[in-house]
């Protein structure tokens, strides 16, 4: 899934001439050429030279495919709107334009025609007549041939004036006593040609406009951008660049969608790859004159016609993560196969993005605020409608987050406190118990039923062994708060799930903050098959997530500003990547796809663990409301048996500090009384200490009974 300016409008394949080297002819005793094989390059062939010809495609590259087609009868109808509205708002002044041009072709029509109203081929002869009456007055035919002519002239001015006019004012009767219709229809026909004739080779009547392009494109800027990033060479001294090695587009530059495509080869003898023009990406952007998050660039693969030296580039016009999110199919499907690729979001061109994650593990790191956990839960979200999931989630945060999920997770983990440290440690034991046990049950199963030695669809419902998916976020809280021994386990312990678990079924969602050696260490991180990153500070922070060398291969998740919340760059193999734009499920709809989840366990009699005994849990599905003070101290309280008022203080403002950040002692006392909690003791004793607290029993006692007898 590389990361590719391959273009809808489809991938040029590669000029595969036939070859057509003489070669002596063959001896008579020569056996004859194999069935199926044409010898077109032989040199008794006459049609040789006619048969070998380029391999090239018939349809010219914007209708090689129907995507293309859609996609640029889409660009051909925003093009036309766009003039539409461009030369609309402008009728007015085009209106006053040609009003203009036709008073300025009457008045060139008038000077045209004046030599003949004011008949000046009579003048002529009169003047004429004139100067011979001065040089000879005693000549009385002279004078009688001038009289003559001087009448004939005065006559034709007369009834030629007089025709104009009277065409004129009759036309203007005619005009007056028509239609309203007919009107503009004359007045059309008659400013029409005036205007024609108004016109000047430098008069245009309709404004030469043209879409804001924010990006342009030409072969020779492309060249000029590689040349300047060091990737061809400049022609010889004291030259112009005419003899300078160029690249060859096999398609394009073309526009395509919103932004140019293009697809090149560059020239042999430079020493220069696809790799080389990849690393470039921020050089060839600035010479380009776009930020580097606009262009995109991939190497083309021999199963599309490339090589090691031809390149793929679209480069967008502006921004392409930016805009209104893209909603999740999630929030409004029903159900959903684990085993089908997960709809993840879109990639710059906004084609659609999805994920296969059975026998895959996940890493999602990047900058806090950046919707990391957002994109994580999008793959939890795609488990909970499936009912042969069975989730294990872990939040070192211990935030509202993960909070939905005890309507569904077999095991809950939040916080990273001493107790939800060794509650993460047990559930890491019951992962590798349920692992072990289940090898061995595909050990025993015949290969008619386990071909594989793995999972099947058929084998989790006939046996019972749902898929397991394994969901930890903010792992560095864990690690940084462990002790070293502990820490080591935990780390083995995760990476002996993530190496060996998905032949087994379990899926290994993890998550972190900028997963530096102290944080999670490379060991765990080397062996995640999937990563994902949103922005973070740096090109090594990026391969921390990513993997070593990955952003000199153009995966560089630190391009990203912060703007592109919920974006980030997508690793699915040793050269796979692609920058996405996650789609958006919000925390309300995370909730409800919690429920559904639940209701969907519960009729296949999957609800399992945690789930299956967490009161707050059975109330919201119930649809008995409890009061949040109550189930928010039960979340807290969740794996203490009893704690101190001081910790469940802090652990409530942790969980939410807008509600709970002006809380004391005392008000948390009135609210959890006003709530029916009735304290057997004020103090509770903690490891040999004594002080203020809460016994969880005591909470839970404040449940209403209906709920408890439900839940059985």
């Amino acid at each position: 899934m590389t990361e590719t300016a391959a273009d809808p409008v489809g991938t040029r394949p590669p000029l595969t001439l036939v070859k057509n080297t003489p070669t002596p002819e063959p001896a008579p005793a020569d056996p004859p050429t194999e069935p199926g094989i044409e010898a077109v390059d032989r040199a008794d062939n006459p049609l040789a030279d006619w048969l070998s010809v380029p391999d090239a495609p018939v349809l010219p590259a914007w209708a090689r495919s129907a995507a293309s087609i859609k996609a640029n009868a889409a660009a051909f109808g925003r093009l036309t709107w766009w003039h539409t509205q461009y030369h609309g708002f402008r009728v007015p002044k085009y209106l006053v334009k040609t009003v203009l041009l036709a008073a300025r072709g009457f008045f060139r029509a008038t000077m045209g025609l004046w030599p003949t109203l004011s008949a000046q081929d009579h003048t002529a002869t009169v003047k004429a007549l004139r100067a011979q009456v001065k040089a000879r007055p005693e000549d009385v035919d002279l004078a009688a041939r001038l009289q003559m002519a001087h009448f004939e002239r005065t006559r034709a001015r007369r009834w030629r004036f007089g025709a104009a006019a009277a065409g004129v004012a009759a036309a203007a009767v005619g005009i007056a006593l028509a239609d309203p219709a007919l009107q503009a229809g004359i007045a059309g026909a008659v400013v029409t040609p005036l205007a024609y004739l108004g016109r000047g080779k430098e008069t245009h009547l309709l404004d030469q406009g043209a879409p804001p392009l924010r990006v342009d494109m030409s072969a020779q800027q492309l060249n000029d951008a590689l040349r300047a990033a060091g990737l061809l060479k400049s022609g010889r001294a004291n030259e112009d660049e005419k003899d300078a090695p160029r690249v060859s587009c096999s398609m394009g530059p073309v526009r395509d969608g919103r932004g140019w495509a293009v697809i090149f080869d560059l020239p042999r003898g430079g020493g220069k790859t696809a790799s080389d023009v990849l690393a470039k990406r921020e050089v060839i952007a600035q010479e380009l004159g776009v930020d580097e998050i606009q262009v995109i660039m991939s190497r083309v693969r021999a199963s599309k016609g490339g090589n090691a030296g031809r390149v793929s580039m679209w480069v967008a016009d502006d921004d392409p993560y930016l805009g209104k999110p893209n909603p999740s199919p999630f929030a409004t499907a029903e159900r959903f196969s684990i085993w089908d690729p997960i709809p993840f979001g879109q990639d710059a061109r906004g084609n659609r993005i999805e994920v296969p994650v059975m026998w895959q593990s996940m890493f999602f790191g990047g900058l806090p605020r950046r919707g990391k956990t957002f994109t994580q839960r999008l793959m939890t979200a795609a488990g909970l409608l499936d009912a042969y999931v069975r989730h294990y989630v872990a939040d070192g945060k211990g935030g509202a987050d993960w909070m939905p999920m005890r309507a569904v997770a077999h095991r809950l983990v939040m916080g990273a406190e001493d107790d939800a440290i060794e509650a993460l440690k047990a559930m890491l034991a019951e992962l590798l118990v349920e692992m072990e046990r289940r090898f061995a049950i595909l050990r025993e199963l015949p290969t008619s039923i386990c071909p594989e030695g793995k999972l099947t669809p058929e084998i989790v419902q006939r046996y019972n062994l749902p898929v397991i998916f394994v969901t930890i976020d903010e792992l560095q809280e864990y690690f940084t708060a462990m002790e070293r021994e502990d820490r080591e386990q935990v780390i083995n312990d995760l990476c002996r799930i993530a190496r060996r678990g998905p032949a087994a079924g379990f899926v290994s969602n993890f998550a972190s903050q900028r997963p530096d050696a102290d944080s999670v260490p490379t060991k765990l991180r080397e062996i995640i098959t999937l990563r994902y990153s949103t922005q973070v500070v740096d090109r090594a922070s990026s391969d921390m997530v990513l993997g070593k060398g990955k952003a000199a291969q153009g995966a560089d998740a630190s391009v990203l500003s912060e703007d592109h919340v919920g974006t980030g760059v997508l690793v699915t193999g040793p050269a796979s990547y692609v920058t996405v734009r996650a789609d958006y499920l919000d925390g309300t709809g995370f909730a409800l796809l919690c429920q559904k989840g639940r209701t969907l366990r519960q009729a296949a009699g999957q609800l399992t663990g945690d789930a299956a005994g967490d009161v707050t849990a059975a109330a919201d599905a119930s649809g008995v409301k409890l009061a949040p003070i109550l189930s928010d101290t039960l979340e807290v309280m969740r794996h203490s048996p009893r704690m101190f008022t001081t910790d469940l203080l802090a652990g409530l403002v942790n969980l939410d500090e807008d509600v709970y950040g002006d809380f004391n002692a005392e008000r948390l006392a009135s609210e959890l009384e006003t709530a029916g909690v009735k304290r057997t003791s004020k103090q509770v004793k903690i490891s040999g200490t004594n002080a203020a607290g809460y016994q969880r029993r005591d909470i839970e006692a404040a449940v209403p009974a209906e709920i408890l007898l439900a839940h059985g």
